[in-house]
């Protein structure tokens, strides 16, 4: 067993496929097939159940990929460990963030690191916050922007910053007539939110169950913008992120709610044992920077 055969592993765990799994390790599926029989049968155990049609994994697999996930993170920490002895500021930076925010601040953010740390090149993931956890937690990502704070023991987290809600409402609706809004104004309102999965949709299920408000249940939104789109057609009123307003849009009025306002608190998210903590802690301020230019 090495390293190489954990990969191959891994590969077909995760395509379900041996062809797949070769392509995305450049080798032929012959030779990969044959170090993945010559390693179950080394352990003397099926790690696959295989036929024409598909790969499952067996019980005794799965305990095995993820003693091998386990295998591999701690293989890639000691290569980031000897090559950040050289320099912690270059190579690689794998850099996670979740829908309703990567658009709004990595474009701020990117210039920013670029100029501080010229040898660095930053990887960007744009994932949903459970997809972006479990790329954390596995080590295939280095840290990751998200709505905290979050409740993993084995990862850190900084606050960077509070990202205060504002409603949309179309400007011919006549909440635009309002200044401020208070929760109890919407009972009873067409309230548009994302679709599953989105952090941003969470939280705002649980302003309007705190203030009784019910959601318009036939429309979910993929993204902001499509929320966006639909408060223009005056279809329904929906919450918008401070970092995601757009000021000069003569459709839509941003209202403030009324103290205490509705927010979500933005953390920077790592692996306590992540080799890479003095440019974590560079990046905050970056990351700071950027929500303020």
């Amino acid at each position: 067993m090495n390293i190489r055969d954990l990969k191959y592993l891994l590969a077909v765990a995760k395509h379900k496929s041996f062809i797949k799994a070769a392509e995305s390790c450049f080798v032929s599926q012959p030779t990969l097939s044959m170090q993945i029989k010559k390693l179950e049968q080394s352990l003397a155990v099926q790690i696959f159940e295989r036929s024409n049609k598909r790969v499952l994994i067996t019980e005794l697999g799965q305990q095995i990929i993820n003693s091998a996930q386990q295998i591999l993170q701690q293989v890639e920490q000691i290569e980031t460990l000897a090559k950040n002895s050289q320099n912690p500021y270059a190579g690689d930076f794998r850099l996670g963030a979740f829908p309703t925010l990567a658009p709004y601040i990595l474009p701020s953010l990117v210039p920013l690191i670029s100029q501080r740390f010229s040898e660095l090149r930053l990887i960007l993931i744009e994932e949903k916050t459970d997809s972006l956890l479990q790329q954390l937690k596995r080590g295939e990502i280095d840290a990751a922007l998200l709505a905290g704070p979050i409740s993993e023991p084995e990862l850190e987290q900084r606050l960077l910053f509070n990202d205060v809600f504002k409603l949309a409402v179309s400007c011919l609706h006549p909440l635009a007539q309002r200044n401020q809004i208070d929760m109890a104004d919407l009972i009873a309102q067409p309230l548009l939110l994302l679709d599953e999965g989105h952090c941003l949709r969470s939280q705002a299920l649980q302003l309007c169950q705190l203030s009784g408000i019910e959601e318009v249940h036939n429309v979910r939104a993929a993204s902001l913008e499509t929320l966006r789109q639909m408060v223009r057609a005056n279809t329904g009123l929906t919450f918008i992120p401070d970092i995601a307003i757009e000021h000069d849009d003569t459709h839509i009025k941003y209202i403030p709610f009324k103290p205490p306002e509705p927010m979500r608190s933005i953390h920077l998210v790592w692996r306590k044992t992540s080799p890479r903590k003095h440019l974590l802690e560079a990046f905050q301020q970056l990351i700071v920077n950027a929500h303020q230019s």
